[in-house]
């Protein structure tokens, strides 16, 4: 998880830009939020969920760890994006429940274990998150890289930032 930086003289950094951090206040999110319970519960769900054709979801700690932070919060960012509308994410794991299957093969093709982590309100596209914590989302078009962490991927759904695209060759 990451947390502040430092400078040299010992001031803080800011996590997130000033823009994003207002859009995540204005959701309900502080620094040291923390809800391990809700978490738990969500990991839960998804362990015991079994689809009608036996696939299951994995559940890691990076997944639970961005549940505990950063879970049932809606993002609604207002304005333009740099080069996409913003997402109005939803992150909430249950969006996913019923993509064990797809989630799966996502991490094979991308030798990892992955799981949900929400969903984009209005398009529905899945928000996922890799066992090393780094973030994708999928939707009708195609499966995209948000970042190496929450941080960053929140930073790039917020801002409108268009994400690279996964392909098959890397």
């Amino acid at each position: 998880m990451s947390h502040p930086a430092s400078t040299t003289d010992g001031a803080s950094t800011a996590r997130f830009t000033s823009g994003v951090d207002t859009v995540l206040r204005a959701a309900g999110w502080r620094p040291g939020r923390w809800d391990i319970k809700q978490a738990e519960f969500w990991a839960d769900a998804l362990r015991t969920h079994v689809s009608p054709a036996g696939h299951r979801h994995s559940v890691f700690p990076a997944a639970v760890e961005a549940w505990a932070e950063f879970g049932g919060l809606h993002l609604t960012p207002t304005g333009p994006g740099r080069h996409v509308a913003p997402a109005q994410p939803h992150l909430d794991p249950l969006h996913g429940l019923h993509m064990a299957r797809t989630l799966g093969d996502l991490g094979r093709a991308l030798d990892t274990e992955v799981c949900p982590l929400g969903a984009e309100s209005g398009t529905e596209a899945l928000l996922a998150i890799d066992s090393e914590g780094r973030v994708y989302v999928l939707d009708h078009s195609g499966d995209w890289y948000l970042g190496p962490d929450i941080d960053q991927a929140l930073e790039t759904l917020i801002t409108g930032t268009h994400p690279p695209r996964l392909t098959s060759g890397g």
